[in-house]
């Protein structure tokens, strides 16, 4: 009790405490600073928590995790690219990147084209508002509780039994079969129905995004347009299609990083069995139950490495967004 005491007083009265000790100390140190060189100086002095935290937390464990992932299980004998070989050979490992390419594809064409649809189709009525109140609030669920509900939608019990799954009682009502969604292990269809709960949540994002791009559309020329005898549909592929595409992209690129780092859903409703393993997941698994740290700071290091580029591929979209603006 005496701890958690401690602990509180310090996160409430310390932290506040610090803050205010570093913003006198840097005035005072301004003062001193010749008048020139403020302008420079300033700005550092500011950013500076920022970038001893950002180092501390960020760079000082990524660095740590790359030389981790060079040594053996016990972090004790250097091994090379051994890691890396077991990695890209093993076949556990091969059906978890499998996976992860079918995350990276169907979640972001599911989230980009029903967000688009949706998008489209919500600015056309009077309850907008409403409607895309329920359609984004299943992203204000955690995605472990996402699981949870969708492990009761796909819930099976053997034929002759009562179905307490939401979706084989729908079947059931109709005279049609249980199925066993989670272990469709055929074309990986289970799979499939993992991403379709990711879709579920972040559809409302996409349909958020584009929706926003969709009202900065200038409505003049869209009625000029069908003024000049443009049906709907050659409205859309002819103006609003082409002037969406930067925002399609954007949304497009956030997708491929969250399917890549795709890890909720899956440890909370298969835990990567039945053939649903994805990277970050064996990446766990290689570390807290297997104890290989060696591994799973190899698999983090290829999991970094795949998401970086496309980080930077979105804040040059921004960017480039922000300088036509």
């Amino acid at each position: 009790m005496g701890d958690k005491l401690i602990t509180t007083v310090v996160a409430v009265v310390g932290v506040p405490l610090v803050m205010i000790g570093y913003i006198w100390a840097t005035e005072q140190f301004l003062r001193v600073v010749p008048g020139r060189f403020k302008p420079q100086v300033r700005p550092w002095l500011w950013l500076a928590p920022a970038l001893g935290f950002l180092g501390l937390f960020l760079v000082y464990p990524t660095i740590g995790t790359v030389a981790r992932s060079f040594q053996d299980a016990t972090n004790e004998t250097f091994v090379g690219l051994e890691n890396y070989v077991w990695f890209f050979t093993d076949a556990g490992a091969q059906s978890a990147l499998v996976n992860n390419v079918l995350w990276l594809v169907l979640l972001t064409l599911l989230v980009v084209g029903v967000g688009l649809l949706f998008a489209v189709l919500v600015d056309r009525v009077r309850y907008e508002s409403v409607a895309k109140s329920v359609i984004f609030m299943p992203l204000a669920i955690s995605m472990v509780a996402a699981g949870v509900i969708w492990l009761y939608m796909y819930q099976y019990r053997p034929p002759g039994a009562v179905q307490t799954g939401t979706l084989n009682a729908v079947l059931d009502v109709f005279g049609a079969g249980p199925v066993a969604w989670l272990q469709l292990v055929d074309f990986r269809l289970n799979t499939i129905m993992l991403i379709i709960v990711m879709a579920w949540m972040w559809t409302g994002f996409g349909m958020v995004i584009i929706s926003a791009a969709l009202k900065g559309i200038n409505p003049e020329l869209l009625e000029a347009a069908r003024v000049d005898g443009a049906t709907e549909w050659q409205v859309f592929r002819g103006i609003i299609y082409p002037l969406l595409t930067p925002t399609l992209a954007v949304v497009a690129t956030t997708m491929i990083i969250t399917a890549l780092k795709a890890f909720d859903i899956v440890y909370t409703m298969t835990n990567g069995n039945l053939n649903t393993e994805v990277i970050a997941n064996l990446m766990y698994k290689e570390m807290f139950s297997f104890g290989q740290y060696g591994r799973a700071s190899a698999i983090a290091v290829v999991l970094l490495a795949a998401i970086v580029p496309i980080m930077f591929i979105n804040v040059g979209r921004f960017r480039a967004q922000e300088a036509v603006r």
